[in-house]
């Protein structure tokens, strides 16, 4: 069972699409080579069965991202360092560009969580510099419940931010106490809370564990808007290629060894970051030719070799 496409797309051989109600029914399909059965699931409709489970289909973009620029810069640091216990984080400088998504990509243990909470403020480093004097919006990796209360009662005028009830299908939660929450739930109130805010810089910590794919392409979809259309910075740290893959502008690669030290690399344009972090692999992707969704490549196939050849391992 996986909700990281990509993940699935590469381990499975064959799969069974699970579609129904949340939290009333559910239905397994018949099996499916992999490939076909993940494409039957974004269209939504089950030929065979005659079945449709979503009114609308799942839609990625055709073509790679094109290298942006940025105008602005939001917050930048320089010689960032935080010993904590056996490990050292090092952030040597960066900026972070205004009105963009910026996803965080990284070994677990090399240093993300450290350094977004040191952007929140909720943590200091030991030495270096952090420039910026903008409102930050943050939703941590972890979450826990303190309050025996109602979920509307966390999330005041919740019901006039439309794009947020849709998104992130509130609806059924506002009457519910916080301590009844699944763990999807209470992932879905948490963002709500941190997007609703009146911020110019948004940090999420690990924002799909929990959520289905769906919920998860609903995510991205808020994020490309917040940045898109109101102008606001959204840095997200995640493991699920596929979502960073659908909201980062640009990308910051941690790296060095876990437990001991990571390395915070720069923000660079999103081509550039998943070029270095598929080397550090040794694999390369590309498009699925009907449902345009990313995929590995097969490890020494015909498309690997052309893409490690060219240099330009994502979407070669």
């Amino acid at each position: 069972i996986e909700h990281d496409l990509i993940i699935l797309d590469y381990l499975a051989d064959q799969v069974q699409i699970m579609y129904g109600r949340e939290g009333a029914y559910g239905v397994v399909s018949r099996t499916r080579p992999v490939r076909t059965g993940i494409n039957v699931y974004l269209s939504g409709y089950l030929k065979e069965e005659n079945i449709r489970f979503r009114d609308q289909p799942i839609k990625f973009s055709e073509h790679p991202p094109t290298a942006t620029k940025a105008k602005q810069h939001l917050v930048s640091w320089e010689g960032i360092k935080a010993q904590r216990g056996d490990f050292l984080l090092d952030a040597p400088a960066g900026q972070l560009p205004k009105g963009f998504a910026c996803g965080v990509l990284g070994e677990n243990g090399t240093g993300k969580t450290t350094f977004v909470k040191i952007l929140a403020g909720v943590d200091k480093q030991d030495s270096g510099t952090i420039d910026a004097s903008i409102k930050v919006a943050y939703k941590p990796q972890y979450l826990t419940v303190e309050e025996d209360t109602l979920v509307l009662a966390v999330l005041p005028g919740i019901a006039s931010k439309r794009a947020l009830m849709t998104g992130l299908n509130l609806e059924p939660l506002l009457q519910k106490q916080l301590s009844w929450l699944s763990g999807g739930e209470l992932q879905r109130v948490a963002l709500a809370r941190c997007l609703s805010q009146d911020a110019g810089l948004f940090l999420l910590d690990e924002p799909s564990a929990y959520l289905d794919i769906e919920q998860r392409l609903g995510l991205a979809k808020l994020i490309k808007e917040l940045t898109s259309v109101e102008g606001k910075t959204v840095l997200v740290v995640d493991h699920d290629l596929l979502f960073l893959d659908a909201i980062s502008d640009f990308m910051m690669v941690f790296s060095g060894e876990p437990g001991t030290r990571g390395v915070v690399g720069a923000p660079v344009p999103l081509e550039d970051a998943m070029n270095t972090f598929l080397r550090s692999l040794g694999i390369t992707m590309r498009r699925d030719e009907d449902s345009k969704r990313p995929r590995i490549n097969k490890l020494d196939s015909r498309k690997d070799r052309e893409q490690k050849a060219s240099g330009k391992l994502y979407y070669g």
